[in-house]
């Protein structure tokens, strides 16, 4: 069993770092610091690690640090060792960029590297953030979107699926708005739809399968969780083949085209599905729990979630966990040092004072964060 881990972050310009350079052990990251002093910026720079664009879903130019040049585009360099072994990963601001078309540019052990899926394949990196303490009550499509996430760790096809899929939903729309009436067309966007959305849902449910054992296996005090994908095509597929649940979905996209133009939505598919969460304890859905109930509820998903990787792929991966001691208590907060802990990876966890993370004493590397400037203790 191995561990993913980064022995040397080096950042360019990047947030409110001008140059940050720091050589790290495979031990936990305790990020200390006061509210803006930077410690969140440095787990997003670690976050891009995963395809996408981190933790804060950020806009390339938004990383930029104000106080540079813009000449100067903002860049990340990473030494680790990923589940393929020691590998060398930088990124940034691609300098031929123009403002209405930013890019970033991706080389690995040297390469440059077209599209951020080859990522997947040496590292995974799980988060959670504090705008993530009211996901189980809010939105469905942020749930959607995080669950997403968490499968993609399983098959890194899963968000070029879903990109597809939108895109092809959004041309579907706009024909449907515009009065379009090309049979032809709307049944090749709808085609396309209908096979991207059975994969995208087939993902799902193969990440729900597997998240449900390690949930059921779940070692620490955290409350027991029960998971389920709340969605037609998913629910359709475990009792129907694939195929059948395309030509269904094809079918009713077609029946709804009237519907659709009229709404200027799109009211069936993968996109309208919603990740369901429960208390078991307390026999009570999520969105009924208190705050400090629910983030105890997305810790037990995270820490099932990398219990999934590391027996999946014999690798622990990347924990980011900001501020993460906002609603636990002292028992709690000691819980998840031992579960974090006993998981051996490379965990990275933000807080505003040291004696929070009491429990990981002589066990983890401790940064002080002040302004832009890392000191250790």
């Amino acid at each position: 069993m191995t561990a993913q881990v980064i022995h040397r972050l080096h950042l360019e310009a990047f947030r409110n770092y001008d140059t940050l350079n720091l050589a790290l052990n495979s031990t936990p990251v305790i990020l200390v610091g006061e509210n803006g002093a930077g410690k969140t910026n440095i787990l997003e720079a670690v976050s891009l690690l995963s395809p996408g664009r981190g933790l804060r879903r950020a806009a390339i130019a938004e990383l930029h640090n104000t106080h540079i040049p813009p000449e100067k585009p903002w860049s990340a360099f990473f030494e680790a060792v990923g589940k393929q072994g020691d590998v060398n990963i930088g990124m940034g601001r691609d300098p031929e960029s123009t403002p209405d078309k930013e890019r970033r540019l991706l080389r690995i052990d040297g390469k440059t590297i077209k599209g951020q899926t080859a990522l997947a394949e040496h590292v995974n990196v799980i988060w959670l953030t504090p705008d993530m303490d009211r996901l189980l009550a809010e939105s469905a499509g942020e749930r959607r979107r995080f669950a997403d996430r968490l499968a993609f760790a399983l098959d890194s096809s899963h968000g070029t699926r879903i990109n597809r899929y939108e895109e092809a939903m959004r041309s579907r729309a706009r024909l449907l708005r515009d009065g379009t009436t090309d049979d032809a067309w709307l049944n090749a966007l709808e085609a396309s739809m209908a096979q991207d959305g059975i994969a995208i849902a087939a993902a799902r449910n193969e990440w729900m399968h597997h998240i449900r054992t390690h949930l059921a296996d779940d070692p620490s005090p955290f409350p027991a969780v029960q998971v389920a994908m709340n969605g037609f095509l998913e629910k359709y597929l475990e009792s129907h083949a694939a195929l059948d649940a395309e030509s269904l979905f094809k079918t009713m996209l077609k029946q709804n085209r009237a519907q659709d133009a009229a709404s200027g939505i799109t009211t069936t598919g993968t996109h309208r599905s919603d990740l369901e969460v429960h208390h078991v304890s307390k026999n009570m859905p999520a969105h009924l729990c208190s705050t400090g109930e629910q983030k105890a509820l997305l810790i037990s998903l995270v820490l099932a979630q990398a219990r999934l990787l590391r027996a999946i792929h014999q690798s622990t991966p990347l924990i980011l966990l900001d501020d993460i001691t906002a609603h636990l208590d002292e028992m709690r907060r000691d819980a998840l040092a031992q579960q974090l802990l006993a998981l051996g990876g490379q965990a990275w966890l933000s807080g505003t004072d040291d004696s929070f993370f009491t429990a990981f004493k002589q066990k983890a590397q401790f940064l002080h964060i002040n302004n832009g400037h890392v000191t250790t203790p």
